[in-house]
């Protein structure tokens, strides 16, 4: 009766030992490093890039770009830039332009990179939805090179997790736009559309590429990797153990 019990008991404490190991691994499901190449959209000039460093629920974002318009009224031309969720996960083609205007709006970009998830704003500003039109929190002239470190959100870290999340700056000259650009913007009426059009659009992806797929996040210091392999010995020596209690059972039989 006590081997029974003990071999009983030793599966259970080794599946136990498993799921603690990988526990850890799941609450950070977004947790590791992202990029993304920045491309031109509406033939727009410019060009970017965007790396994301995501350590629990804290975030280090650089943004480097150039090329962007570089004055609007006299002044440095302020570029609203997001992380953008919840859609394709892709950057808009050609064809998104539905109204055939020449330019791909705000809203006809949206069915591709979503809504708002997080405004890459400067300094303290809002990071959320909210202060996503906020110019006077925009880096702002034709030269971004942006880093902050802030609480990213959930709705965030899941688009991250999911491998839907799309960065886009904004903010066109509409001195090199077709003539729709002069029109009233389809998210701020008092600004032309030209002013909060995408101007520049990158998928993020997990970095770096390749490696084992292990089935678990791998954060950036290899510990979910160490997590899955503890677990692999774990479950080996549990089936070892049962083998050798069993053939103890037998024989005390």
């Amino acid at each position: 009766m006590k081997n029974n019990a003990v071999l009983l008991g030793a599966p259970a404490l080794g599946l136990g030992l498993v799921m603690l190991g990988t526990a850890p691994a799941m609450a950070a499901h977004a947790e590791g490093s992202y990029s993304t190449m920045l491309d031109e959209i509406n033939n727009s000039g410019a060009s970017g890039e965007v790396w994301i460093d995501v350590e629990g629920t804290t975030a280090t974002v650089t943004l480097n770009a150039t090329g962007l318009a570089a004055e609007f009224d006299g002044a440095p031309y302020p570029h609203v830039q997001h992380i953008h969720i919840d859609a394709q996960g892709l950057c808009p083609s050609p064809d998104a332009d539905t109204n055939g205007d020449g330019i791909i709006s705000t809203t006809e970009g949206a069915p591709f990179y979503g809504g708002i998830g997080t405004t890459l704003s400067v300094g303290d500003a809002d990071k959320s939805p909210d202060g996503g039109l906020d110019l006077a929190a925009a880096p702002a002239g034709d030269t971004i090179s942006y880093e902050e470190t802030f609480e990213l959100d959930q709705a965030t870290q899941d688009a991250l997790a999911a491998g839907t999340a799309v960065v886009v700056v904004h903010g066109l000259d509409p001195a090199t736009q077709p003539e729709a650009g002069t029109s009233e913007s389809d998210l701020v009426p008092e600004l032309p559309l030209a002013a909060t059009s995408p101007a520049l659009c990158g998928a993020l992806a997990m970095a770096p590429a390749g490696g084992v797929d292990t089935g678990v996040e791998q954060g950036t210091d290899g510990s979910a990797m160490a997590v899955t392999a503890l677990g692999g010995l774990l479950a080996v020596g549990t089936v070892a153990g049962v083998v050798m209690l069993r053939r103890r059972a037998i024989t005390n039989d």
